[in-house]
């Protein structure tokens, strides 16, 4: 078995654990690097390539081999479904990989794994693909970008088609790592680097986020910056949750879905050393990677709790001078480093997160004391979600928008700022799309 063919199998078991029995890509694919640290840097990267490009192009890909087979994708084994669907990608975006070595290991991997009568099958299929690629019409959006028409059409009543193609490509684009810097900003940088790390700022929002782009990651665990706690991984728009709550010395900030922790430790970062962080998940095993990241980090004002955030806490009514309310929903803004919620989620679906929302808000807003501040946020793009939530909130609660002019930095100039909130945008704004909330209690 050769190296190429080692890696190709270990994407193809993956992307059948995701695309054929429901599990969520970016847990299999963590575990699986995590279990093959040995594997070459190459290899791995390699691996993680075919993985999301394959999930992030599959309703083009799909497309293109319903063009091309007699045999409908419904009806294929599972295992040829998913090696012609990982091999279309290949062809058509991996260029530095000769088609017929794609169709070659293909071959013997369809052989290997107990297919050999469907060898012919397989070749034939991806040599066709290859000799007429470029001749193939891609007749929409939906399939030019790899998006759910739906999803589409929704966004359209929102927004320009200009705006809306932005959002589309910029969930296409290659995504590096971002992270928060936690320590001396220089010193950290120059660890990442003697690692063989590219790093760059992300400066969009205010040097003073810390945010950084880390490109050539082989394994982040081996890195000495992640080790000791400097970098927390985490997007942009994740970290102006903290940055925009105005927390004070002193406060005491609860975060009620907080995993993994990123909000947190950055709030009890705010606080140098002063008042208390309380963060929240109702998945123990969730509770448990908070608590890995807090020990990581050093902090000790901070402490992790399993708790339901639909179950009211009346030891926390009136006591949280900022409640941090980064709440379960679609997921709509992360699809480029989520893509396999494309295929999950349905329009059905974005009522019932609304109105799990709206549960909780009902819940943990009473959490906050008078003149305190909740955040309400979202990793989302969807008014139901997010705009209607908020008005929700502020016509059946004690709330006041809170202005975030000048809160999140220069260059951010959205209108929506002096109203209190802002919906951010992959592919017009450097981070996933977010919303973000503030409003103080009356």
């Amino acid at each position: 078995m050769t190296k190429g063919l080692d890696s190709r199998e270990m994407a193809l078991d993956i992307l059948i654990e995701i695309l054929e029995k429901g599990s969520f890509s970016h847990i299999v694919l963590n575990q699986a690097l995590s279990k093959y640290q040995y594997l070459d840097k190459h290899d791995r990267a390699f691996i993680t390539r075919v993985v999301e490009g394959t999930l992030e192009y599959q309703i083009q890909i799909d497309y293109v081999l319903e063009q091309f087979s007699s045999v409908k994708l419904s009806r294929m084994k599972p295992l040829i479904r998913t090696l012609l669907r990982m091999s279309v990608y290949q062809i058509y975006y991996l260029d530095w990989i000769p088609d017929s070595a794609v169709c070659n290991e293909a071959v013997k991997l369809a052989e290997k794994r107990g297919f050999a009568g469907l060898k012919g099958f397989v070749n034939g299929i991806l040599r066709n693909i290859s000799r007429r690629k470029s001749d193939m019409f891609f007749p929409d959006d939906s399939i030019r970008y790899s998006m759910p028409g739906w999803i589409i059409d929704m966004w359209e009543e929102r927004y320009d088609q200009e705006t809306v193609r932005s959002i589309l490509k910029g969930f296409l684009e290659e995504h590096p790592l971002s992270v928060r810097c936690c320590h001396d900003r220089e010193m950290v940088m120059e660890s990442l680097r003697s690692q063989g790390v590219s790093v760059t700022e992300n400066a969009y929002f205010g040097r003073e986020l810390g945010m950084l782009f880390l490109e050539h990651v082989d394994y982040l665990e081996k890195l000495e910056a992640f080790r000791k706690g400097w970098i927390v991984v985490q997007d942009a728009s994740s970290a102006l949750a903290a940055a925009a709550a105005g927390i004070k010395n002193g406060d005491l900030v609860l975060d009620v879905c907080g995993a993994p922790g990123g909000k947190a430790l950055h709030a009890a970062s705010l606080l140098e050393g002063t008042g208390s962080v309380i963060v929240r998940d109702v998945s123990p095993r969730k509770v448990k990677i908070i608590e890995e990241n807090i020990a990581r980090s050093g902090c000790g004002n901070i402490t992790a709790q399993v708790w339901d955030a639909t179950v009211s806490d009346d030891s926390m009514i009136g006591r949280a001078d900022v409640v941090l309310a980064d709440l379960p929903c679609s997921g709509l803004g992360v699809l480029g480093r989520k893509p396999d919620i494309k295929g999950r989620i349905l329009p059905e679906d974005l009522k019932t997160l609304a109105g799990l929302q709206r549960r909780i808000l009902s819940v943990i807003s009473r959490y906050v004391k008078p003149g305190g501040i909740l955040v309400y946020s979202t990793c989302t793009i969807d008014t139901k979600e997010n705009e209607e939530n908020r008005t929700w909130l502020l016509d059946n609660h004690p709330f006041e928008p809170v202005s975030l002019e000048g809160k999140l930095g220069d260059c951010l100039r959205e209108e929506t700022l002096k109203q209190g909130y802002v919906q951010l945008l992959p592919g017009v704004h450097p981070c996933d799309g977010f919303f973000l909330s503030v409003m103080r209690r009356i």
